[in-house]
């Protein structure tokens, strides 16, 4: 671990040169092209690897153009998941049900891109979860197997379950079930102000993203696309909301977050209407008062940890929620400079850079996570402001600590990683 620290560090100290500078907090310049100095353990020139660092072939990991996928006419079950779709159908013919199964969301969406997907959950068309879930167990009990894991998840709208969820595991593999539903959401909450049973085309709408929104019907082996799009959007690469992206946002403004992680992860094109409307006033606002800040922090963890984390937080600030995402301390805001946003995804851009040059295998996927933090924000590393008590506070430390309600270790490590 020490030694893997060591090496973050010596990636994240800035070498600064003769050249243009921008201004990032009062008092404090920086070089606006960062380079980074390497690991002492590295035998290759310092020089070479920065040079090959910087150049436009190599920098372009974090502004790919968009990539073509390939998606399928149909979805080709494994044989596990052909044995879990037939003990649930053999459940609806064991007690005469009328029930209609469908796999939602990302399942659909990654098997018709021919990706591995485990997380598979299912919307009923006319009974809850746990009523359905009993009616397995029941099932399985009358053939003589063991219903294993099962399982209530309550409710808790802070962290994206507007459900209560039923689960179970069959064949190894963790099942979520929920009904279809409709849902309407009060002014100021992201939390559905009433619910009800919906039909399948009503919750493909409620949806976050196109790509999301399809539905494989277990009972007849077909996919589903309600949307009438979500196929067309998956095959062209566009992230698109299904209803009007600004009514879509306003009703969970998390959504806004969500698209763009989607879109950095596939590396689609996000559509005109949707970057209007997650740029306006209103949705800003929105994010910044109805959502909670944990849920903010685990969007932006799933960012810096995925596979494109310099895109994903170039659309952040494109859209101009930097600040909205990373809040400052309020009285700290006027001293932030235009521009220092960008010098932020710079300094991250060469720190992911020189990771692929490294090797990824150099780190463990903390280790990278906590890096590629400190390097986002080493423009503001010496930075500090004064709490009531008079007390200096890093900045850094607020924003991780405050902003996305990450551990006191996070701020800690990103600290330490940033000296």
């Amino acid at each position: 671990m020490r030694m893997a620290l060591n090496i973050a560090t010596r990636l994240l100290v800035p070498v600064v040169h003769h050249g243009p500078s921008l201004t990032c907090v009062r008092g404090f310049s920086f070089s606006q092209s960062p380079t980074l100095v390497l690991p002492l353990h590295s035998h290759r020139p310092a020089k070479t690897l920065l040079q090959i660092a910087t150049t436009p072939s190599f920098r372009s990991c974090g502004c790919a153009p968009m990539s073509t996928f390939q998606v399928r006419d149909k979805i080709d079950l494994s044989d596990v998941e052909r044995r879990i779709f037939d003990r649930l159908l053999a459940t609806l013919r064991h007690f005469d049900l009328q029930t209609q199964l469908r796999v939602a969301g990302g399942w659909v969406r990654d098997k018709l891109l021919g990706k591995e997907c485990y997380d598979i959950d299912i919307a009923l068309d006319n009974m809850m979860g746990t009523e359905f879930v009993d009616k397995v167990r029941e099932y399985l009990l009358s053939i003589g197997e063991d219903a294993q894991g099962v399982c209530v998840i309550e409710s808790n709208p802070d962290q994206s379950k507007h459900l209560e969820t039923a689960r179970m595991r069959l064949f190894d593999i963790w099942i979520d079930f929920v009904n279809l539903r409709s849902e309407e959401y009060a002014e100021n909450s992201r939390i559905p102000s009433k619910q009800r049973f919906g039909t399948a085309e009503e919750d493909a709408y409620r949806r976050d993203l196109t790509i999301n929104s399809l539905f494989y019907h277990i009972n007849t082996d077909s996919v589903e696309d309600f949307t009438k799009r979500g196929i067309s959007d998956l095959k062209s690469g566009k992230i698109v909301t299904p209803l009007p992206p600004k009514a879509t946002f306003l009703d969970d403004p998390l959504r806004v977050l969500r698209a763009i992680r989607f879109g950095a992860r596939f590396e689609f094109t996000l559509d005109e209407d949707l970057k209007v409307a997650a740029a306006c006033d209103d949705v800003k606002d929105a994010l910044a008062a109805k959502i909670s800040r944990e849920r903010i922090g685990t969007e932006i963890d799933l960012m810096i940890s995925g596979n494109q984390p310099v895109k994903a937080m170039t659309y952040i600030c494109d859209l101009t929620l930097f600040w909205i995402v990373f809040s400052l301390p309020p009285e700290f805001e006027p001293y932030i400079s235009d521009g220092c946003e960008r010098l932020c995804i710079s300094y991250l851009d060469t720190a992911w850079n020189l990771i692929h040059l490294l090797g990824e295998s150099t780190f463990t996927a903390e280790q990278k996570r906590l890096t590629l933090c400190a390097a986002l924000f080493l423009p503001l590393r010496n930075t500090t402001y004064r709490e009531k008590k008079a007390k200096k506070i890093p900045v850094v430390n607020h924003i991780i600590r405050e902003s996305l309600k990450r551990k006191a270790k996070d701020a800690e490590m990103v600290s330490l990683l940033s000296l």
